[in-house]
């Protein structure tokens, strides 16, 4: 059976792993995990991306989860919030602010996936597709 929503299943992965202390993940090698994951490197959530196969071949990515000095999760939450039976869409200046800066949305632009902090300085709105704080 196919995937339906790569991106929630990834988001699903990260949460699990972050809340059993994994040092990293394996999700659905799609180029907009990619994105999404590489846009949550960017921002400092997570401490990188790779490329890997699965134990069946088919692409997938490694992403390394990233933890305080403390051991402490650096993403205490993370949520889909467009979904394929609701999407939500955004203009520039409607993109929400997640606890007054301290977290961050990550939009699907025309300019490609970015953080609302990149999607405001280059003017754009898009899909809202998770947020993380």
């Amino acid at each position: 059976m196919a995937m339906i929503d790569t991106v929630a299943d990834m988001l699903t992965r990260i949460r699990n792993g972050l809340r059993v202390g994994r040092p990293s993940v394996d999700v659905i090698g799609s180029r907009l995990n990619r994105a999404v994951a590489e846009a949550l490197q960017r921002e400092g959530y997570v401490d990188g991306v790779q490329e890997v196969l699965d134990p069946k071949g088919h692409p997938a990515l490694r992403v390394r989860l990233k933890y305080d000095g403390d051991g402490e999760p650096v993403i205490s939450r993370i949520g889909r919030v467009s979904r394929p039976g609701r999407r939500v869409y955004r203009g520039v200046r409607e993109i929400p602010r997640v606890l007054n800066g301290l977290g961050i949305t990550v939009l699907s632009t025309s300019k490609g996936v970015l953080s609302d902090r990149e999607a405001r300085s280059a003017g754009v709105g898009g899909e809202v597709l998770c947020e993380i704080w």
